[in-house]
């Protein structure tokens, strides 16, 4: 088994070393699973658990102060699970896997999902809340008026945390004015943290390939926006060539299936290394956003690629194989 996990595309933590442990412990608990579906999930689970990735319990808080949780997952034979839009639910890549392996349904969203989650013995009801996001909340004073007030509210706020307690300066996203958008990869220029933290997971046994996506979502969305995470194609695709993650600006990774154009090239005969540089430089040119991808072909060659401040990886290989 060989596996790659990423821990989100963005600006540079202030703890790099801790979140690097965290990568590395993911990585080796899920490379010692018996199938690729089994190694993502296995891996993306330890990083939903830690509240220093924005998945699971170290999630975003929407417009309306709500938490909610997005995953997906892909097989090579393009058997496909997503679910999103979950309050509650630490576990999304479960959700996503249960939905792939229990249902005819490649998406379930929302309340649904998550009693879909109940029915089944994934835990709900979870509190997702960790201490740096709700001071940060109970610092702001947010309107009252419903979605019209909410969007008003959020315009010049969206997408700009600090999770972490990353200080650095921040990089550019689809919310960014065109002032911004020559600052790709260099940190925004209005210094503040944007937050792409996404965590995803590819792996390859030597016959199957499985990838897999998980997010917390964007610092004050509006109340139920959902992102490319679910989006099969644009925030995870697997083939029988490749399975790929993508982390970043997700509107803009969602307009140019950015996992689907990175698994494109490997189908066309690159590596996965240089499909997913290829992808990345793509995408700079076609939204002047930042992203990440990690991916890795059914030959086993891993690649990652991105064009924000940073974006950690970490990769492992069962050593019983």
């Amino acid at each position: 088994m060989q596996l790659l996990v990423h821990g989100g595309a963005g600006a540079a933590p202030k703890a790099p070393d801790a979140r690097r442990a965290v990568l590395e412990r993911a990585a080796e608990t899920g490379a010692d699973r018996s199938t690729p579906t089994e190694a993502v999930t296995t891996a993306i689970g330890v990083l939903e658990s830690s509240p220093r990735f924005n998945a699971g319990v170290g999630s975003a808080v929407q417009s309306d102060g709500e938490i909610r949780t997005d995953a997906g997952i892909m097989t090579d034979d393009r058997s496909v699970g997503a679910a999103c839009s979950m309050p509650g639910v630490e576990r999304a890549v479960e959700v996503a896997r249960l939905v792939m392996a229990e249902t005819p349904h490649g998406l379930v969203s929302g309340e649904h999902a998550v009693s879909l989650a109940d029915a089944y013995g994934i835990e709900t009801d979870v509190d997702l809340w960790v201490e740096r996001t709700r001071e940060r909340w109970d610092e702001l004073e947010p309107p009252s008026g419903g979605p019209r007030s909410e969007l008003e509210w959020i315009r010049e706020r969206y997408g700009r945390t600090d999770p972490d307690g990353r200080d650095g300066k921040g990089t550019t996203d689809a919310t960014a004015g065109d002032s911004d958008r020559d600052t790709v990869g260099r940190g925004s220029t209005d210094g503040a943290p944007r937050d792409h933290d996404t965590v995803g997971a590819v792996a390859v046994d030597g016959e199957r390939l499985a990838a897999a996506t998980s997010t917390g979502g964007r610092w004050l969305a509006l109340a139920g926006r959902v992102g490319d995470v679910p989006q099969v194609g644009s925030g995870f695709y697997c083939c029988p060539s490749a399975a790929v993650s993508a982390t970043g600006a997700g509107e803009d990774i969602a307009r140019t299936i950015l996992s689907r154009r990175v698994a494109g090239h490997v189908e066309r005969g690159l590596d996965a290394d240089a499909a997913a540089a290829l992808g990345i430089e793509e995408f700079a040119e076609l939204t002047g956003s930042t992203a990440g991808v990690i991916a890795i072909d059914a030959r086993g060659r891993l690649g990652s690629a991105y064009n924000s401040d940073g974006m950690q990886t970490a990769r492992a290989t069962d050593r019983s194989a």
